[in-house]
């Protein structure tokens, strides 16, 4: 009960952030422009910066696990090429492009550190965590959203592909925080201060911008991926690779963080990456909005069923 209690104090805030863009754009605060430019200020900005200060502030070294940081990195990438087998179901490529992302980008960047803080004390292997996952989440989301860009008759141009690849804001504020912390550059107080200010806008914005420009009956008209999507990211994945982390000897904070990894909610940067990249966003704000509003007992009932093996 305890575990349940703070999975649904760190989910259902952020579902009530979507709540609030639904409510501001009925009352007229919000419209569909407002959250355009919104979506591109958190892309372009605020995401590179949350990445950055994450990852910037992270003592990389200090628990260094090689072993433990190949995994994260191997279970996201097959987690990412079996979405792409899956998404083979639609024809529509777009499609495939926001369901494939949906499905494996977790929200391991917002819950994965206060939920293994809360539960031993430290963040501890939480840094490596985000090594291990995050830079091939973006990376690979950039590849497939360029890839599976809307209209179907659009051919993917591998130039352009590789142009968004290197240009891509998050991705160059995930190599600037790994080469910020590998070099253990000191981090000014006034530049430090300046950086969570501005990354901690991230989140609260991108889900309002989420609620903002949510319709029901669209995302209904594809309930078929979203519905898919949101199995995976919340139950799937945690099916398939637990027991492998398990039996390749991964225990304690190790085999929680892998948990809280592979069955987060899909991440809000999916929607704001989608939308972004030319793509409507339908498939991504479904996945997010209904894989938060179910995590809490979903990610507590893999963590309470690993503890009850004695196995964290």
């Amino acid at each position: 009960m305890e575990s349940l209690i703070f999975s649904l104090n760190a989910t259902v805030p952020v579902f009530l952030m979507m709540v609030l863009g639904v409510l501001f754009r009925r009352l007229g605060w919000f419209d569909r422009e407002l959250a355009a430019k919104i979506n591109k200020f958190v892309f372009r900005v605020l995401l590179p910066l949350l990445v950055f200060d994450q990852l910037a502030e992270a003592d990389m070294g200090q628990a260094w696990n090689g072993r433990f940081v190949l995994f994260c990195l191997a279970v996201s990438a097959l987690s990412v090429a079996a979405a792409w087998g899956l998404s083979l179901l639609w024809r529509n490529r777009a499609v495939r492009g926001e369901f494939i992302q949906s499905s494996y980008r977790g929200n391991t960047a917002l819950l994965g550190v206060a939920l293994i803080q809360n539960m031993y004390g430290s963040s501890g292997v939480a840094p490596l965590m985000l090594l291990g996952c995050v830079p091939l989440y973006n990376v690979t989301a950039v590849i497939v959203l360029s890839l599976c860009r809307e209209g179907e008759g659009e051919k993917p141009s591998p130039a352009r592909t590789v142009r968004d690849i290197l240009t891509n804001p998050i991705l160059i504020g995930i190599l600037a925080g790994i080469a910020w912390s590998v070099l253990d550059i000191p981090m000014p107080a006034i530049l430090d201060k300046t950086v969570s200010s501005l990354s901690g806008m991230a989140t609260p914005l991108g889900l309002m911008s989420i609620g903002a420009t949510f319709e029901m009956k669209k995302v209904l008209g594809r309930s078929g991926p979203v519905a898919a999507a949101a199995g995976l990211k919340l139950v799937g994945w945690c099916g398939l690779f637990l027991p492998i982390a398990v039996l390749l000897g991964f225990r304690g904070p190790e085999l929680a963080a892998i948990c809280i990894m592979l069955g987060s909610s899909t991440a809000v940067s999916s929607y704001v990456m989608a939308v972004a990249m030319g793509h409507d966003g339908v498939i991504s704000s479904g996945t997010v909005m209904f894989t938060t509003l179910l995590a809490g007992f979903s990610l507590t009932g893999w963590l309470w069923l690993l503890r009850a093996l004695g196995l964290i």
